[in-house]
């Protein structure tokens, strides 16, 4: 699969705007769990301290899985300047080229971002199980 020009500048905009979307998702999280009006707010019950560090917790996880999310779509938007987007990162590291080598449309539109075509993503989550 050759990636047209405009194909390139579909994803870079798709990827673009998942990025403005997760950023603006991290700062809503960050202000809602960690916000200034919290500073002013005191517990006045355990259960409400414990309440309060869940909460906090809980977004900590999200901000760190969108964060993660926003580096894979900068990787992914320096491929599209490189023109590597939509090629295994596994398969060119093996060696395999031509239609091995590539991550299927379907995927791309699906994870704009997926460094890896699914045979090979299912290999490397298989490890960690």
């Amino acid at each position: 699969m050759t990636m047209s020009k405009t194909e390139f500048a579909q994803f870079r905009n798709q990827l673009l705007s998942i990025s403005g979307r997760l950023r603006g998702d991290v700062d809503n999280i960050t202000d809602g769990a960690f916000g200034r009006e919290e500073e002013n707010r005191t517990p006045t019950h355990p259960a409400e301290l414990g309440s309060d560090n869940y909460e906090q917790d809980f977004a900590l996880d999200l901000i760190h899985n969108e964060q993660e999310t926003l580096k894979e779509i900068s990787a992914a938007l320096k491929r599209i300047e490189n023109e590597t987007f939509g090629l295994c990162e596994v398969c060119i590291e093996d060696g395999k080229t031509g239609r091995k080598a590539v991550i299927p449309k379907t995927r791309l539109k699906a994870i704009p971002w997926a460094r890896n075509c699914v045979e090979c993503e299912r290999k490397r989550e298989a490890q960690y199980t």
